[in-house]
């Protein structure tokens, strides 16, 4: 590694606190939880700093039959995903999946915190080769710290934490935009479907009343069934599967119908399936077609609407989902999935299914929906308008991506820098960490000496 400031040094972990590894108390006996003792588990350090809420809780009863921990003990996570960290509010507990360090009085317990959630990649290293990886309490002892002169790491956490809290607010900023966006997206699409949109390129403000939706005078207020066929996909035959292979035959399933396409995903929910020849004979009336309109009818994403993209034209139709083909007027088919996918539509649909007997989304119902048809000129205008407002928002949402990751990268590298010595100035007359450990062990040995000593008098009566 590079050099150490001067005063630093470079200690395992054990040698700074008392190493703990967690347990569980037998859960037969309900008298053990519930109690007012935080219980820790990996779940409560996602968000990790100061643990000040957990699932699960401990009564006085259940917390004597474990190790206890005392406020300011850094918890961690050594089995599965390794590496999550916290720093206890109180008098807590954790479970067997994490090691903790109860930091010597000498240790400023901020600072250590702060070391430990750099860990992450050293756990990852020297974690055991098994299906699931553990880092025992043994190896978790030997992990590397780099000590500064206790003044210093005051001074060290006191900036950190002011950085860090500037960090954790632009992180919040933008991890808020995406639901910004969501919401533009849906005032472009309310804007589209009411005629505001092309209200100024209309060169009139004339309005009808329809439903509960005003539309321009030049607008027809039709049926769904005024314009296109309903028609319900298919399950597969009995006794028949999906395949991975791929041979030719795609079969398009209710978790590939997202954000207005059909995609083809690497989950369990949207991965690309496909049907086997001589099942595909068997259902070959089930299929679409390029530019028709898709809607799923059950399930918990009931109502995900869009279009059929050129890739998926003769695709096989799953049972969860209707299609809206044959146009029986001039249509830009983006135009019909605009309205499906608006808030307004959306609400109607979600009213039939709380009404309905079972969560479905009847072909009949589909069909007697209201659809505001605006004339063919209006409706590429509208395509146009609505595509270039997404795709200002797509490309912001990318941008945010990106800005994301580097603040991901940033705390990690934040706090690189600072046990670097890079973080704040050194003082020559802070004591050095060296004389520091000497403190410590000289306690260490002096409070081992204690127990021993009553531990023969305990023996002797």
């Amino acid at each position: 590694m590079s050099e150490l400031p001067k005063g630093w040094v470079e200690v395992e972990i054990s040698k700074l606190g008392q190493i703990v590894t967690g347990k569980t108390p037998s859960t037969k006996d309900i008298d053990n939880f519930g109690g007012e003792v935080p219980f820790i588990k990996p779940g409560d350090l996602n968000e990790g700093g100061v643990i000040h809420k957990t699932m699960d809780t401990l009564t006085e009863k259940g917390l004597k039959l474990i190790s206890s921990l005392p406020k300011n003990s850094i918890v961690v996570t050594c089995i599965g995903n390794l590496g999550k960290v916290g720093i206890t509010k109180t008098v807590s507990a954790t479970n067997q999946q994490i090691n903790s360090v109860i930091p010597h009085e000498a240790v400023f317990p901020k600072y250590l915190y702060y070391q430990v959630s750099m860990l992450k990649p050293w756990l990852e290293r020297e974690s055991s080769a098994t299906t699931v990886a553990i880092i025992n309490k043994s190896k978790f002892s030997k992990a590397p710290i780099t000590l500064a002169p206790l003044a210093e790491q005051k001074r060290i956490v006191e900036k950190l934490d002011q950085v860090l809290a500037q960090v954790d607010t632009i992180k919040a900023r933008l991890d808020g935009i995406p639901a910004i966006l969501k919401r533009f997206r849906q005032s472009v699409l309310a804007a589209a479907v009411s005629g505001k949109l092309t209200e100024e390129w209309r060169g009139n403000d004339f309005y009808q009343q329809g439903i509960d939706l005003k539309i321009p005078e030049t607008w027809i207020l039709f049926r769904i069934d005024d314009i296109a066929e309903v028609k319900g996909g298919k399950r597969l035959p009995k006794g028949e599967e999906l395949v991975d292979e791929d041979t030719g035959f795609k079969y398009i399933r209710a978790g590939q119908l997202k954000n207005g396409t059909v995609v083809s995903g690497s989950n369990a929910r949207s991965s690309q399936k496909f049907l086997l020849p001589h099942v595909q004979k068997m259902i070959n009336k089930y299929t679409v077609e390029k530019g028709d309109a898709y809607i799923t009818i059950v399930g918990a994403s009931i109502g995900d609407a869009g279009i059929i993209p050129a890739s998926y034209k003769g695709a096989n139709l799953t049972e969860n989902a209707a299609k809206l083909t044959n146009f029986k007027v001039s249509l830009i088919s983006e135009f019909l999935g605009f309205w499906l996918r608006s808030e307004y539509l959306q609400n109607l649909i979600q009213l039939e299914i709380k009404s309905a007997a079972q969560g479905k989304l009847a072909l009949n119902r589909i069909k007697t929906l209201d659809f505001p048809y605006p004339p063919l000129e209006e409706q590429t205008e509208i395509v146009r308008l609505v595509d270039q407002y997404f795709a200002f928002a797509d490309t912001i949402e990318k941008q945010v991506q990106k800005a994301q990751q580097r603040v991901d990268k940033l705390t990690q590298s934040i706090l690189a820098k600072a046990f670097r010595g890079e973080l704040v100035p050194q003082n020559p007359d802070d004591e050095p960490a060296d004389e520091l450990l000497k403190r410590i062990a000289a306690a260490r040995a002096e409070s081992e000496a204690l127990a021993k000593a009553a531990k023969k008098i305990g023996k002797k009566k």
